[in-house]
């Protein structure tokens, strides 16, 4: 269903960006040719998150243990830059114009990005469904929506430019929309180069969990605690336990309240944990415990 949706969205941004680079450079609108840039941008973007959403689902080989689950998060940074890059572009020619504004089509304006802010509005609905619970989608809706609020500055401008003829508002708004959309920017590219670093999931306190597994009868202490994620939803954990003189069938039930807590409390479904007692910790070498 997700690919479909998205598939669905490309061939609405197809049509979008060559309707409004047609008409953007007849009506002389930088605000118009903007939004067929960001709609052409889009085009490639979902073209890789879709490729990042089959790719993913490649089953783990003996060289990439994990399988491709990274994937996803690859082409959410990718896709972020490349972003990044366009309203970068876009930000310094409305400052271009802003110093030297140019006579603009109203008429023609108004009538393509109606248009390009239904199609955006379609396609960026399609998306957001799916968009919460994965970044690679994510990159691919947060493409669609800056899209769709560009359509809407391009038509705010062609009502005021028609009453007002004030040409200086069709880069003021190419400007505000880019500082909105460099916000979002700024929070998927956090959020993905932190994955790569592996870094703790942000919605989780890795104090939290460490108390949590420290609470459970018959664990003295916790050590050598790590969580991570390949991808928006595959968790990792891993610790190092030590627990009291207890028989395997002990460590077994304890085990599975560890998971079934985990799994409950911070959606955590893959988890390495290491149970050692007092006595046999001695005999371990472990430079790297915490």
């Amino acid at each position: 269903m997700k690919n479909r949706n998205i598939i669905w969205a490309i061939a609405i941004n197809v049509l979008i960006t060559v309707s409004e680079i047609t008409i953007g450079i007849f009506a002389g609108s930088l605000a118009l040719i903007s939004d067929a840039l960001h709609n052409f941008s889009d085009v490639g973007s979902m073209g890789l998150s879709l490729w990042g959403e089959k790719v993913k689902e490649r089953k783990p080989t003996p060289s990439k243990t994990y399988g491709y689950k990274r994937a996803e998060i690859v082409i959410a940074l990718f896709n972020a830059l490349a972003l990044l890059a366009v309203v970068v572009f876009v930000f310094a020619e409305a400052v271009k114009r802003l110093l030297h504004p140019a006579e603009i089509s109203a008429g023609l304006m108004f009538i393509v990005a109606l248009i390009a802010l239904v199609g955006n509005g379609i396609a960026t609905h399609l998306l957001e469904k799916d968009s919460h619970e994965n970044l690679n989608l994510k990159s691919a809706w947060l493409h669609s929506l800056q899209d769709a609020l560009f359509s809407l500055g391009v038509v705010v401008a062609a009502v005021v430019i028609h009453y007002t003829h004030w040409f200086i508002i069709d880069p003021l708004i190419s400007i505000f929309l880019s500082i909105y959309i460099l916000k979002e920017v700024y929070g998927l590219i956090r959020q993905t180069v932190g994955i790569l670093m592996e870094s703790v999931p942000d919605d989780i306190n890795a104090a939290e969990v460490k108390k949590e597994l420290a609470a459970f009868k018959g664990v003295k202490s916790v050590e050598d605690l790590h969580i991570w994620q390949t991808g928006s939803e595959n968790r990792f954990l891993s610790a190092h336990l030590i627990v009291g003189d207890i028989d395997s069938k002990a460590r077994h039930d304890l085990l599975c309240k560890i998971s079934e807590t985990l799994d409950k409390n911070f959606r955590i479904h893959h988890m390495t944990i290491q149970m050692v007692s007092e006595t046999e910790k001695k005999n371990l070498t472990c430079d790297h415990c915490n």
